[in-house]
Formats: C-alpha cells, sequence, structure tokens
C-alpha cells in the first residue's frame, strides 16, 4: 500500500524545512517551531505540572533541537524526536527540582504537622493531577506520554531508551498507583 499524496508531500517539505533550519534559515526555524511547538508545550507541561516551567522546558528543547538538526536522521517523525528531546529535559528538570525539594521546607509546612486535613469536597480532577503528580518520575512520563499524549508502548521505548515491556510494566504500576491514591475519593462519594 502506498502512502497518500499528502503525506509524501507533508514528508518532504518538513525534510525540506528541516534542512533548511539546521543551514540557520530563520523562517524555516519558526515555521518549525510554529508547526510543534503546541505538542512540545502539552508534553513538558503535563510531566513538570508547572506553566513557568513547561515554558523553559519547551525553549530549552527547541535551542538543543536547532543546534542538532544535523544529528536529525528522519528515522521518525521530527514529531517523536522533539518530543523526545522535551521527555529528557523534562525528565533533568525534574530530577534538579526534587534534589531542590529535598534541601527546601517551608516554615507553613510545620503549622500541618500532626494535623488531620480532611476535605471531602475536592474536586475529582484535582485530586486526579495531585495523584500523577506523586507518581514517581518514570511512572509519570509513561503514563503521561501513553493515556495523555496517545503514544504507543514501541514510541515510548525508542524516546524513552528503555524496552517496550518496561513501558508497559510502568504504566501498569501507573495506573495501579492512581488506583490506589484515588480509591479514598471513590469510597467518600458512595
Amino acid at each position: 500500500m502506498t502512502a497518500p499524496v499528502t503525506d509524501i508531500t507533508s514528508a518532504r517539505s518538513e525534510r525540506e524545512l528541516v534542512t533548511r533550519a539546521g543551514s540557520g534559515d530563520p523562517a524555516a526555524q519558526r515555521d518549525l517551531y510554529d508547526r510543534h511547538v503546541d505538542r512540545v508545550y502539552r508534553v513538558a507541561f503535563r510531566l513538570a505540572g508547572d506553566d513557568d516551567a513547561a515554558r523553559d522546558i519547551t525553549q530549552e528543547t527547541f535551542i538543543r533541537a536547532f543546534g542538532r538538526l544535523g544529528e536529525f536522521r528522519h528515522e521518525s517523525a521530527l514529531g517523536t524526536w522533539l518530543h523526545s528531546i522535551a521527555v529528557s529535559i523534562a525528565l533533568g528538570a525534574l530530577r534538579k527540582r526534587s534534589r531542590m525539594d529535598k534541601r527546601h521546607v517551608p516554615l507553613d509546612a510545620a503549622a500541618d504537622v500532626g494535623a488531620n486535613d480532611n476535605h471531602a469536597d475536592v474536586d475529582l480532577r484535582e485530586q486526579l493531577h495531585a495523584a500523577i503528580d506523586a507518581l514517581p518520575d518514570g511512572y509519570r512520563t509513561v503514563f503521561v506520554m501513553y493515556e495523555i499524549e496517545g503514544f504507543s508502548h514501541q514510541e515510548i521505548a525508542r524516546t524513552l531508551g528503555v524496552a517496550e515491556t518496561t513501558s508497559k510494566g510502568q504504566l501498569f504500576r501507573a495506573r495501579a498507583k492512581l488506583r490506589e491514591s484515588l480509591k479514598h475519593f471513590a469510597r467518600d462519594r458512595q
């Protein structure tokens, strides 16, 4: 079966843009940026959970990508390659933030020690976001890429440099942790 003409034309057009952008053509760089910035930002936001961090990750992704366009081999879609860069940068930022968070405890946190925080009216969406944010980095990354961004396990494995079975296992464990984290919410609603 042959690819539709629009897919071939689109691929050819993107290949030409990549070549021009790699040569320093600002118009081509802008076009590639405009085509891919929304998806890169979305994955960055979902991994970082913060608008400022997501913007920084997005900016760093394009800076790094434009500096390395000569390394892009067109073995996968440019969007997939950009996502792998964004995920790598986001995971690095999360590790850095985690190290910083371990060193810093706000003063007002002492007031909550021993307090029973029992807000039964918290919205499920907030609970779900909090539960996703609480997942270990690997679980959260695979969960976001698979469930939210729609990547296949093969694409996730290639992007993260892991086996497909690792991707599937981390998704399974992420779902189990989310069920555990949210089971009290379901009980409270009954």
